[in-house]
């Protein structure tokens, strides 16, 4: 995978009619969000896509634009609703050619269920050669372990390596690990354990309009530090306040913070508790 002199952004892309229709809800992004911050990640952004091969081709072609880390969850069948091999493909401006890794893995598994069944292994068998199709990946492709029951997600890189999108099943019991592997494989060095922290304040009868002056003032002094608002209209213990705070390296935080606060003792602002998250 790519190695890049930026810290790159994280993105999912979910890709499905069943999630636009209703028939399923989204699984992915909470598990995203949570495989991430337990590395000290966030995700930037997330696209849902339906199983339209041109909006899948233009979704793909926009994220191997972007230079992000990007995972995308569906659509790597063989059936005839799964574009998204010939989307990555056609977003790219390749070929699609039968991985040998994936072939060699696609048929280790064929010969597992033909074990499991007590049927002789037909390599030659239609249904067996169709079942091939699931290794056939845009020319350059690395695989991704599946874990569950070996048939291979695949990864793709940005031109220009700034980026990449992993592609992995739309089953959780499979998109999950492998997810977690791309992660623990290629990007452990972007990991921030302990090095990320967000600390807020509850800030009661004012308008964030009125704290946005304040707001722009501590982002343009402290590098690095993001301010954040989380206005609340019924909370049942704060009731109607904002959550007001910053995020960042611990270093940066420790600063931002009590200018931030001294910012809103100036303002005659009325605050309640003070939050901290790692």
């Amino acid at each position: 995978m790519p190695t890049t002199s930026h810290t790159p952004e994280f993105s999912l892309i979910i890709i499905g009619d069943e999630i636009l229709s209703g028939k399923r809800a989204d699984k992915h992004l909470p598990k995203v969000i949570e495989l991430l911050h337990a590395r000290g990640l966030q995700l930037a952004h997330a696209d849902y896509v339906g199983d339209s091969p041109e909006r899948i081709t233009a979704t793909l072609a926009r994220a191997f634009a972007s230079g992000e880390i990007v995972f995308s969850c569906g659509g790597i069948g063989a059936t005839p609703d799964d574009h998204t091999r010939q989307c990555a493909a056609r977003a790219l401006g390749v070929e699609l050619a039968l991985h040998p890794q994936a072939e060699s893995l696609i048929r280790e598994r064929m010969q597992d269920v033909a074990r499991e069944q007590g049927v002789p292994y037909e390599p030659d068998r239609a249904d067996n050669i169709h079942r091939l199709n699931m290794g056939v990946f845009p020319l350059g492709a690395d695989i991704i372990p599946n874990p569950y029951n070996k048939i291979p997600g695949f990864s793709c890189a940005s031109p220009g390596d700034r980026g990449a999108i992993h592609f992995v099943p739309g089953f959780p019991v499979m998109a999950w690990p492998m997810i977690e592997w791309v992660l623990d494989t290629h990007y452990r060095h972007l990991f921030r354990q302990a090095a990320w922290v967000e600390q807020s304040v509850i800030v009661y009868g004012s308008m964030e309009a009125a704290l946005t002056p304040l707001m722009e003032d501590i982002e343009r002094r402290f590098d690095g530090i993001k301010v954040f608002s989380l206005p609340s209209v019924d909370h049942p213990q704060h009731g109607r306040h904002i959550e007001l705070g910053v995020k960042g390296s611990p270093d940066q935080v420790a600063l931002a913070y009590p200018e931030l606060l001294t910012g809103l003792h100036l303002q005659g602002v009325k605050t309640g508790p003070e939050l901290v998250r790692k």
